[in-house]
C-alpha cells in the first residue's frame, strides 16, 4: 500500500484554527474523500498549536503519484492552506507496511 503524509505547522496560524479545520473536514473534506477512486483511505490527525495532517493510503504507486501532482500544484491554494493561512510544510509519500483493524471496527465519521 501506498501512502501520503500532507502537513500543515500550526504555529503562527490564527486563533481558532483547529476549530475552523475540524469543521472544514466535517463538512466538506470528509465527504469529498469517501469512495474516491484509487484511495483506500484517509486520516485526518491534528495537534493543536503543532500541526494538520492528512494521511492517505492509496491501492497503487499510480494512484498515489497522480494525487500528489495533482495536490502539489495546488497546494498553496487548498482548502486546508487558506484555513491555516500557509502552505503544507510536508508532502511526503511513504510506503504503509500494515493496517490492522481492531475488535471494534473503523468508525468512518468527519467528527467523534
Amino acid at each position: 500500500m501506498k501512502g501520503l503524509t500532507v502537513r500543515w505547522s500550526l504555529a503562527e496560524a490564527p486563533e481558532g484554527v483547529e476549530e475552523a479545520l475540524a469543521s472544514y473536514v466535517a463538512d466538506t473534506s470528509h465527504a469529498r474523500f469517501t469512495g474516491m477512486a484509487g484511495l483506500r483511505f484517509k486520516t485526518w490527525r491534528m495537534r493543536a498549536g503543532e500541526w494538520f495532517e492528512g494521511c492517505y493510503v492509496f491501492v497503487s504507486d499510480e494512484a498515489r503519484a497522480e494525487f500528489q501532482a495533482t495536490f502539489s500544484a495546488g497546494a498553496a491554494d487548498a482548502p486546508g492552506s487558506q484555513i491555516v493561512g500557509a502552505p503544507p510544510i510536508l508532502i511526503e509519500p511513504c510506503d504503509i507496511v500494515a493496517v490492522a483493524e481492531g475488535w471494534d471496527g473503523f468508525e468512518a465519521t468527519p467528527r467523534a
